[in-house]
């Protein structure tokens, strides 16, 4: 019989997965796989890896939202464990999923990691140290996923974060930033920016439609400095689509980049916050398996 560790989340989204949870394990069970579940708490991941490490597993699966993903992949690329991974979206957006066109429903889920297809996809590197899949954000709105409550995001979903956003529209500031990738350098004052792995990012659909989770590439985002009203405008053209080609953002795609400015500009990381500016971002191209349609 086959061996799987299944990380959960008990408080993503609208926290059905506990609930779900012998269902899961019968699914696995019918097609030979035992299914070890371990609920994330306040220990840390090395009791995950202290897990990985004790036993002889073929993959492994994570429950929850994009920082319950980005957890347990930093895990395994760190400690160099070569296992795929499957991805039972259940946080607020579930970007990383929605960009592999991994579906919500459950029950299609497991069928996904059951029928065994992988897909390689790219990860980025940070300060040599940290991974991420999907974002790192930085400056204004860039503490919107961490500061939002769970409450609140379990009863509103993606929409929490709009009002959380344009609640704090009149409370913008600017930050010089210097951006150096592989073919340039950039400095001006900006309001936000966005390094982008996939399409899809805080729950907008498509930010970027050419984004390749495989093709080694960053695209960066970033948002120069603008009047509020701007701001506004431009904020319900992303909700549209329709925002590259405004004035007051520039589009960069690179393998590589540093970015330097105030250490007091906000950082988030696949949307959990990090530490702060300079940040040196690499792109390692096609590191992990993970199952796909």
């Amino acid at each position: 019989m086959k061996k799987a560790l299944i990380v959960y989340n008990p408080m993503s989204g609208i926290r059905n997965v506990p609930r779900r949870l012998d269902y899961i394990i019968e699914r696995f069970v019918e097609k030979d796989i035992l299914l070890t579940p371990f609920r994330i708490g306040n220990y840390g991941n090395e009791k995950i890896l202290e897990i990985l490490q004790q036993d002889d597993y073929s993959f492994v699966i994570a429950s929850g939202g994009d920082g319950t993903v980005n957890s347990l992949v930093n895990v395994i690329n760190r400690n160099n464990i070569k296992l795929p991974i499957g991805v039972i979206p259940s946080g607020t957006c579930n970007d990383f999923a929605r960009s592999l066109n991994i579906p919500m429903d459950l029950k299609r889920c497991i069928d996904i990691i059951i029928a065994g297809n992988t897909a390689e996809v790219d990860a980025g590197l940070i300060n040599n140290e940290f991974y991420f899949l999907n974002t790192c954000a930085g400056g204004n709105f860039a503490d919107v996923s961490f500061n939002t409550s769970s409450e609140f995001k379990k009863n509103f979903g993606p929409l929490a974060y709009y009002m959380k956003a344009l609640g704090e529209v009149t409370n913008i500031r600017s930050v010089n930033l210097k951006i150096t990738t592989d073919n340039e350098v950039v400095e001006q004052d900006f309001l936000f920016f966005l390094i982008l792995n996939g399409k899809h990012a805080a729950g907008f659909h498509n930010v970027i439609k050419e984004a390749d989770l495989s093709d080694g590439f960053m695209d960066i985002l970033l948002l120069r400095n603008c009047a509020p009203i701007d701001l506004a405008s431009l904020f319900f053209k992303v909700m549209s689509n329709d925002f590259m080609n405004d004035r007051n953002v520039m589009w960069l795609r690179t393998r590589n980049c540093t970015i330097e400015g105030n250490s007091d500009f906000i950082l988030s990381v696949d949307g959990e916050r990090w530490d702060k500016l300079p940040v040196t971002v690499n792109f390692i191209n096609k590191i992990l398996k993970v199952f796909v349609k």
